[in-house]
């Protein structure tokens, strides 16, 4: 979906102008040939490496980003970057720049599966949680169907607002979003209520993961006492106020566990767990599994 959504608005760009304005080059990493998680391939036209008048070089990829290591795409990303060449990523695309040392002093987004673990792993990273991030010569887009998003405002910077409607029209894309548009749902959508004390609970808990705040603190944050807080939380989600949060944050812990290279006492800590000890009772308990087990 993320490679579809960057290449259909060039294409359909040089089909409603009747003029080549994009010359699109397909740079598999090893091969003849780029296979989707889909099953989808797509034939290369190019090489790592290739000389060439590039304007822009867009890295999209899926899965685990953080565990891709490839010396020689880092050593053409960061000589393309010498030599003034605008570069981008989409979804995990971003995690793959950030590896290969493009990303220092810019502004960047990545799709919100990676952003914990990218923002663990590189300290000093300047990270969104916006569909897209245009930052002087550096594209950053969360993937999905945000590309559309993107391309239409780059096609607007190319050739006009006119057109740019006219290409998303093409699509169907009628509602165009803006750069910083959510990447989720909101809250009411993601949890299926729109009670007002739950929501501001959740909220408050999202926002204190490696810092946990007590059922007191919840509850004042959410105008009523914690005994009515508990109540709305058997009610509505199930389970009790703290057992809903500490899912919460393991839930956070499981991700990092799969896309980091922290170390399991590292994301305890980052996920508001006074040991490794205290985290991986609470993991096998939750999930059956111990994070190590996990982690193999």
């Amino acid at each position: 979906m993320s490679y579809s959504s960057i290449v259909e608005p060039l294409r359909a760009a040089n089909l409603l102008s009747r003029r080549a304005y994009y010359d699109i080059k397909y740079i598999p990493v090893t091969g003849s040939w780029a296979k989707s998680s889909s099953g989808a391939s797509v034939k290369a036209t190019g090489r790592i490496g290739q000389e060439g008048d590039f304007d822009l070089v867009l890295v999209v990829a899926g899965g685990d980003p953080a565990f891709f290591k490839d010396t020689k795409l880092f050593q053409w990303l960061r000589t393309l970057s010498r030599r003034g060449v605008n570069l981008g990523g989409v979804s995990g695309g971003p995690v793959i720049l950030a590896s290969a040392g493009v990303m220092e002093g810019r502004r960047m987004t990545v799709h919100w599966e990676h952003a914990a673990a990218l923002a663990e792993s590189r300290t000093g990273l300047m990270i969104e949680r916006s569909l897209y991030v245009i930052d002087r010569d550096r594209f950053t887009c969360a993937g999905g169907i945000a590309p559309l998003d993107m391309m239409h405002a780059l096609l607007t910077e190319h050739h006009g607002p006119a057109f740019a409607r006219q290409v998303s029209d093409w699509f169907m894309h009628t509602d165009v979003r803006s750069a910083s548009g959510p990447q989720r749902a909101g809250l009411v959508e993601r949890y299926g209520t729109n009670n007002p004390p739950i929501i501001m609970a959740i909220e408050a808990m999202e926002n204190h993961i490696a810092d946990p705040l007590e059922l007191t603190q919840l509850a004042k944050l959410s105008k009523i006492s914690p005994r009515q807080l508990n109540r709305l939380f058997r009610s509505k989600m199930g389970q009790s106020t703290m057992n809903f949060y500490c899912k919460l944050r393991l839930e956070k812990a499981r991700k990092l566990l799969k896309q980091s290279t922290l170390s399991i006492t590292e994301i305890a800590l980052e996920n508001g767990f006074a040991s490794s000890a205290h985290f991986a009772h609470s993991f096998r308990r939750t999930f059956g599994s111990t994070p190590s087990s996990l982690r193999q």
